[in-house]
């Protein structure tokens, strides 16, 4: 699988998606930040945008649904066609159902945990998953600076993964840039969200590009 480069939207422009997401042709997905202003202090945009911006890309989406009951909400981003669909365990009411829902509508299937969640409790729900998801800031709002207290936490992970046998994938969102995606690839992490890194820069495709040739250099060492 490799190191792969997910840029967010939430630091793009919202009111031109489609010509925003055409300016990350080497993206290997693009990261959609789905709020509710209940479980996250903000909010963003829901289903129906999701749905119209299928329409405007052939990169796969990645739906991060930072949002009160995901068992109800989650299914129907697979349902529209998103590729991934991610969840916060300190959310849902029944995390393997629902991984098994999503699985069921033909997206993967995805687990985040906030900084502070432990991942020690949900060693068991790793087969079910397709990827993990590791919060490198308090979810809720682009630019915010990388957390180093959650490297341990990627390379614990990374361990159990190892120990398991699985081919889950582990993501890391938050502060990722060009300064940090070096130690977070040396801990574990092989999917990296990126918003303000890419859509600041004054050619948001090479920033995706330089953040993988980065990340695939350190993953190396």
């Amino acid at each position: 699988m490799g190191i792969q480069i997910t840029p967010s939207i939430l630091n793009a422009d919202l009111a031109a998606l489609g010509a925003e997401v055409a300016r990350i042709p080497h993206a290997d997905w693009v990261h959609v930040d789905v709020m509710d202003n209940h479980f996250v202090p903000n909010l963003t945009l829901g289903l129906p945008v999701v749905e119209s911006l299928l329409k405007h890309t052939e990169l796969p989406l990645d739906a991060h649904l930072m949002i009160e009951d995901p068992d109800r909400w989650a299914p129907a981003y697979a349902e529209v066609g998103c590729g991934s669909v991610t969840f916060h365990v300190e959310a849902a009411k029944a995390p393997v159902r629902l991984a098994r829902e999503i699985r069921a509508q033909g997206a993967r299937a995805s687990m985040a945990l906030k900084p502070a969640t432990p991942i020690e409790p949900y060693e068991a729900l790793l087969p079910e998953l397709d990827m993990l998801l590791i919060m490198t800031v308090e979810p809720g709002f682009g630019g915010q600076k990388f957390l180093d207290l959650c490297l341990p936490k990627i390379s614990s992970a990374r361990a159990m993964m190892d120990r398991h046998g699985v081919e889950t994938w582990l993501q890391i969102d938050g502060g990722v840039s060009m300064e940090t995606i070096e130690r977070c690839a040396e801990a574990g992490a092989d999917v990296f969200v990126a918003g303000s890194a890419v859509y600041s820069a004054q050619d948001p495709d090479r920033m995706v590009r330089d953040l993988k040739a980065k990340a695939e250099a350190a993953a190396a060492r």
